[in-house]
């Protein structure tokens, strides 16, 4: 089913959480483009373990959940991303946050902060990225 197929695209319809392995599949789509099914197979397969028959089901699960388009070319099928990878880090973010902080990014800082998960480096960034934001 394609974009126009289905007569969603993706300004208009939010695609539905994806798994974990179709994540696999997004991230070699994003990073290649336009490709086929065995395309997206030599990115994901070898370093997961897994076979042709398991990439065409999950693009075709991704297909039905509107976050690629497959296009027909020959005997076989392209996909593309229809959702921006920026669009879906910014909406998985979202609710990490909201799921497990209420909502509150500060205590998601906090948190790492409190773990030690931050290095000197993040916490530079981080503070270089709020001077940038503070009008």
């Amino acid at each position: 089913m394609t974009q126009s197929e289905n007569g969603k695209s993706a300004s208009n319809s939010k695609p539905e959480r994806i798994s974990d392995a179709e994540h696999a599949v997004m991230e070699a789509l994003w990073e290649g483009g336009t490709l086929s099914a065995a395309d997206v197979c030599d990115a994901v397969c070898e370093p997961r373990g897994w076979s042709l028959a398991t990439v065409k089901t999950l693009l075709s699960r991704l297909v039905s959940k509107n976050a690629i388009a497959a296009q027909p070319d020959g005997r076989r099928f392209l996909y593309s991303p229809l959702i921006a990878r920026s669009d879906y880090v910014g909406g998985e973010s979202r609710r990490l946050v909201d799921r497990l902080f209420g909502g509150s990014a500060s205590s998601l800082f906090a948190h790492l902060a409190e773990q030690e998960a931050l290095s000197e480096e993040d916490l530079a960034d981080i503070e270089a990225l709020l001077k940038e934001l503070k009008p």
